[in-house]
């Protein structure tokens, strides 16, 4: 797909976010996704040889194979949204293969799913694409709904299944986050000794934090912090929501921020919110993905493409899409996933 298509998918959009330059936080101040991401960043850490050999594993597969993005196709809705809920549109994906299937034929650099997704076709798939598995889930049958990501199994399942890395969720800002953070920070240093790539999903849950109306669950600067704290966790790859506001803290009333994240770190640019979520990931250091949301029918390409453009402009790493691919037909699924990976191939569509 050419930069006139990406254009004309985003629309009125496509001067706004195409032709923005930041003048927040300057690009030659952070670490920028490239072709030698290893040797840049990771040589330099703690990070052992079969980790590096993990991670570039990953960054080496699929359509985005050599340029330090990274397109993840992520499937564990069956669990945190339940399959029918997630399935029913495509009864096809109740069949763990076909997920797999997907991420593959889309020239994904990795499938990202359960244990039991990923366990019951390892033999076949494992040497063919990156697997992460994700660790732990909202269990989400109980009655009344409960919201707490626990473990499904042990980090030494997913190394013997062939996995490339782990993935796993903390609700910052939940009642149980201290307890996740316990056991994330422990399963990811067992997965670094075992040399396996970590993945945080570092989302936000309280319901303190929507105010008078107003939903901060994405603001620019709780959603930062939520970075910050995940790469203090070591995660390799930050997951992050595309911050859709700014001011969380001063509008709950908590915590410490400044004047100046406000003022000079950010704006009210989607693209310098989604910076100021980089700029906590260690001024880039560690790669942004952001998520591609939720399936809403016909706006589903234009809105992947913009939260691509955004993430890429931004600085950030790629994209994780999963619903917006997997909820239509097989074939068009796999053009989606294309679709996300052109805004990254395109040379055209650089960094703000």
């Amino acid at each position: 797909m050419s930069s006139k298509n990406i254009a004309e998918i985003l629309g009125d959009k496509a001067g706004y976010l195409l032709n923005h330059t930041s003048t927040t936080v300057d690009k030659k101040d952070l670490h920028l996704p490239s072709p030698t991401h290893i040797d840049d960043i990771w040589i330099n850490s703690n990070r052992s040889n079969q980790v590096l050999r993990s991670l570039q594993t990953l960054l080496n597969h699929g359509r985005l194979s050599g340029t330090g993005y990274c397109s993840i196709f992520p499937v564990d809705q069956g669990i945190e949204h339940s399959a029918g809920a997630s399935f029913a549109p495509n009864p096809m994906y109740f069949d763990p293969e076909n997920i797999i299937r997907l991420a593959v034929e889309g020239g994904c650099n990795g499938v990202a799913s359960t244990f039991g997704v990923l366990g019951i076709m390892s033999r076949k798939y494992a040497h063919k694409i990156p697997f992460i598995v994700k660790i732990n889930h909202n269990e989400f049958l109980s009655y009344p709904n409960k919201f707490d990501q626990t473990l499904f199994g042990t980090v030494k399942s997913a190394w013997d299944m062939g996995a490339v890395g782990v993935g796993a969720t903390i609700y910052w800002g939940s009642a149980e986050s201290t307890r996740q953070l316990k056991e994330i920070a422990e399963a990811f240093q067992y997965a670094h000794e075992l040399g396996m790539c970590t993945i945080l999903w570092c989302y936000l849950r309280n319901n303190a934090f929507k105010v008078d109306g107003v939903d901060y669950h994405t603001a620019a600067d709780l959603t930062g912090q939520a970075n910050h704290l995940g790469v203090t966790l070591q995660a390799d790859i930050i997951k992050q929501k595309l911050p859709t506001n700014n001011g969380g803290y001063n509008a709950v009333k908590f915590g410490k921020t400044h004047k100046l994240v406000y003022e000079k770190l950010t704006s009210d640019h989607p693209i310098d919110l989604c910076r100021y979520q980089v700029l906590n990931c260690f001024s880039g250091r560690v790669g942004l993905i952001n998520s591609g949301g939720e399936s809403k029918g016909a706006s589903d390409l234009q809105e992947a493409v913009t939260t691509a453009v955004i993430n890429k402009r931004a600085g950030g790493m790629g994209l994780i899409l999963g619903r917006k691919a997997f909820q239509r037909p097989f074939a068009e699924g796999i053009e989606f996933l294309n679709a996300i990976q052109d805004v990254y191939l395109d040379q055209n569509i650089t960094v703000a």
